[in-house]
């Protein structure tokens, strides 16, 4: 196993805590594999072995299991005279799971470790089983620094700024940075948790009868990532497509796709008004290798997927994200983390003086003293400008500055 400290070292920190620690993601980007890391730290420490259980519950073996035999299974191999550290994998697949948790976490003296592929695992049910009880890691696809980590096992790595362009092309699921894989292969695999991930987390969970249309909306969403656009630029576009959709069905196909974590969405926010905006707001995907297994490579994508992994990037490192709004245009990101704010403006080339302006411009309009930044992927000589700090696109997911 290839160590994962931007989890395991946060995570590490709670063991004894009287929390569940409930880990969350997209599939297949390494929650398993971290719960396994979490095991290891505790034999290191000396635990026995008996008083830690693993569960996956996605396997045949529970199938139709309900959360009173749950309880009782596990109940029943709990370690008398200690504490027990119990790790239960894709936990959703137990209906009430959250009923089995709370009276474990009740009546013995146990750890718990979870993780799901769903954010219905965020669900009322969970506020209300175990309020106060529990504790959210959200496990995310391989950051830049953790891909150029993995590929350094089994090849020699290129400069980062070329390695950037790859990782951009081959996204960061873990299974496909284990060994070399050619393109068409890493689409393949990626395709697969496409599908299992739309079929199994979407069709078949919510009964989805229309799934041309959800692959619709899906293919329009992927095509548009960092584009702003409404439920109704969608109809728009599937009924010029002589496809009849509704506005309400959209929203609902989108919070779908949110929980599933194949998507996240990013909000406006009107500087100037101090306000969160309602209408036209930006999605994310949880890869960018997602958008390529489905849709094929483009290089007219480039930009929009480096944006993508700017985004990821801020949100892996705790910070909550909107698209600023200014009065005369954009800013591509105001990223705030307690008392921190930075802005950034990306960009994959800087072609004309004139484009170098308005992206500067764009951020002296904020009359603030928090960082700004203007992101690239371009060769370019010089450095700051009135405040603003230009940094390659590479340098930045590598920095420890933010």
């Amino acid at each position: 196993m290839i160590p994962r400290p931007l989890y395991t070292e946060k995570i590490i920190s709670y063991i004894d805590a009287p929390f569940v620690k409930i880990l969350t993601g997209i599939r297949r980007s390494g929650k398993s594999t971290i719960l396994k890391m979490l095991m290891e730290e505790l034999k290191k420490r000396e635990i026995p072995e008996k008083c830690i259980l693993s569960y996956r519950y996605d396997s045949m073996e529970y199938d139709g299991m309900t959360a009173k035999q749950m309880y009782l299974e596990l109940k029943e191999h709990l370690v008398s005279d200690r504490k027990t550290y119990l790790f239960l994998d894709e936990v959703q697949e137990i209906p009430h799971w959250e009923k089995t948790v709370n009276s474990l976490m009740s009546d013995f003296d146990v750890d718990i470790y979870v993780t799901g592929s769903n954010s219905r695992m965020m669900s009322s049910e969970l506020s209300t089983y175990l309020t106060g009880r529990y504790i959210t890691f959200q496990i995310y696809t391989l950051s830049f620094a953790e891909y150029l980590d993995f590929k350094s096992h089994y090849t020699t790595l290129k400069e980062p700024k070329q390695e950037l362009i790859e990782y951009l092309k081959s996204g960061g699921f873990p299974a496909v940075h284990l060994k070399h894989y050619s393109q068409d292969e890493i689409y393949t695999i990626v395709k697969d948790i496409y599908n299992s991930t739309i079929f199994s987390d979407i069709v078949r969970r919510n009964q989805i009868r229309k799934t041309d249309q959800l692959e619709r909306v899906v293919k329009f969403v992927f095509n548009n990532v960092g584009n702003t656009f409404s439920a109704k630029s969608i109809c728009d576009y599937l009924k010029s497509e002589k496809r009849v959709i509704d506005n309400e069905t959209v929203y609902n196909y989108l919070d779908k796709l949110e929980k599933a974590y194949i998507l996240h969405r990013c909000p406006r926010y009107d500087i100037q008004g101090k306000e969160l905006l309602k209408t036209q707001e930006k999605f994310y995907l949880a890869d960018t290798s997602l958008r390529y297994s489905v849709l094929g490579y483009n290089e007219n994508s480039i930009a929009s997927m480096l944006e993508n992994i700017i985004y990821l990037e801020l949100r892996r490192r705790g910070y909550t994200i909107n698209i600023g709004k200014t009065p005369n245009g954009e800013i591509d990101f105001i990223a705030i983390k307690q008392n921190d704010k930075i802005y950034i403006q990306a960009t994959w080339k800087i072609l004309s003086p004139e484009t170098q302006k308005r992206e500067y411009d764009r951020l002296l309009e904020i009359k603030d003293n928090y960082p700004k930044y203007i992101l690239r992927a371009d060769e370019y000589t010089g450095g700051n400008y009135e405040g603003i700090k230009c940094m390659h696109i590479a340098d930045f997911l590598l920095s420890n500055e933010f």
